[in-house]
């Protein structure tokens, strides 16, 4: 039996089959008038297909959040489908249902990473993971919350982000998965590629900001639609093309990785961009923007000893700023590229960047990381490569 789904604004095919606990391509099978289905419309009515779900019997000792970190499911979803268990009617030889679940791993990474998926992700993880710690730095532009997360107990404070350019959503979901694989390394205690999770979990305080401007990624993904009400705006920010696959900046067209105060006024006048517009525009001012403003207070208000920026693509490191860095930068730097392959570069002639900025004000390490290699947006099939090389650049830099 089936029943009818009406489209939300944001909604994709994927979206909606992890919402609802179906399969892609049952639900595509399901609904064979769909013409476009990478573009639906807000009011479409799709055929949603029946779910199958399974039983289990109680055991003694279980808990409501045993029995989800098994079936990898959020406790919600449990309690959705089986309302007794919040009153406490937990008995042992008690049969349950068990809803269908998203698979051994949360954060999936075989389709594009946007702000529904990294929101519903970062629910699921705090849920299973009660150790994670998640809170809100600020806002984009249009309203969407912009997510910190802590993992760790110590007092060696650690940051990393990603996605400051849009069509760099691909680091993300390298952040992501990394908190995933972290924390659930650290809840079964064992080691994450022949490291000890819990000597690092206890001796620093890692904080991430996986997706600094969710407006831009949303717009690389969806792109705009004729109904928005920045429609016209963007389409002529974008030079008339209806395609934001290589958007960068934030969704008022402003880089957002060059909006920081570290020489500023050099960054725009070399960029020498008009206005609004795809990429390379630093605003009018620095830190003009509320996720730039977002992220600078946030960095001010903890005490980092170091701090990755993940940006795609080149395979390089750069770690220095107009010789501000310290220098244990190079050491460091030298470490990252030989455990992932990639080079470490002295760069010059260019500043007002998220990585510059610290270093300018805290004469501590900062990095700048270009995973990959190729065009923005990099495509998912080369995502198994890339966490392989980027996450021993991410542990290693929990060790130094």
């Amino acid at each position: 039996m089936t029943c009818n789904y009406v489209v939300r604004t944001g909604d994709t095919l994927f979206r909606i089959a992890r919402r609802c606990g179906i399969a892609l391509q049952a639900l595509t099978a399901a609904n064979p008038q769909l013409t476009d289905a990478e573009h639906l419309v807000p009011g479409q009515v799709l055929h949603l297909p029946a779910r199958n779900s399974q039983r289990y019997v109680l055991q003694a000792g279980d808990t409501l959040n045993r029995i989800a970190q098994s079936f990898h499911l959020a406790p919600d979803d449990l309690l959705a489908a089986n309302p007794g268990l919040a009153r406490g009617r937990m008995k042992c030889g008690q049969t349950i249902i068990v809803p269908p679940g998203r698979g051994r791993n949360i954060v999936k990474t075989d389709h594009p990473y946007g702000y529904e998926e990294l929101r519903d992700d970062l629910e699921r993880l705090v849920q299973l993971y009660p150790f994670l710690k998640a809170e809100k730095i600020g806002e984009s532009a249009e309203g969407r919350d912009l997510i910190a997360v802590r993992i760790g107990s110590g007092n060696r404070r650690i940051h990393y982000n990603g996605a400051f350019h849009a069509n760099e959503w691909m680091t993300s979901l390298l952040l992501m998965k990394f908190i995933e694989d972290y924390a659930g390394a650290y809840a079964e205690g064992r080691r994450l590629r022949g490291r000890s999770v819990r000597r690092l979990y206890e001796e620093t305080a890692l904080w991430l900001v996986p997706m600094v401007n969710p407006d831009g990624v949303e717009l690389v993904l969806q792109a705009a639609r004729p109904h928005d009400s920045e429609y016209e705006q963007l389409l002529e920010w974008n030079r008339g093309s209806a395609c934001f696959r290589r958007w960068k900046a934030n969704i008022r067209g402003v880089d957002l990785n060059d909006q920081f105060p570290a020489h500023w006024e050099e960054e725009r006048n070399r960029r020498e961009t008009e206005g609004p517009g795809p990429r390379d525009y630093p605003g009018p001012a620095p830190l003009t923007e509320p996720e730039s403003q977002a992220m600078a207070a946030f960095t001010r208000s903890r005490d980092f000893r170091l701090v990755i920026a993940l940006h795609t693509q080149g395979k390089e490191i750069y770690w220095n700023y107009r010789g501000l860095e310290p220098p244990e930068s190079r050491r460091i730097a030298e470490r990252f590229a030989r455990v992932s392959g990639y080079r470490d570069v002295e760069l010059a002639g260019s500043d007002a960047g998220y990585k510059d900025w610290f270093i300018q004000e805290y004469r501590r390490p900062g990095f700048t990381v270009e995973c990959g290699i190729g065009v923005n947006p990099l495509p998912l099939s080369q995502f198994p490569d890339l966490y392989d090389e980027t996450i021993e650049i991410l542990l290693e830099g929990l060790s130094v």
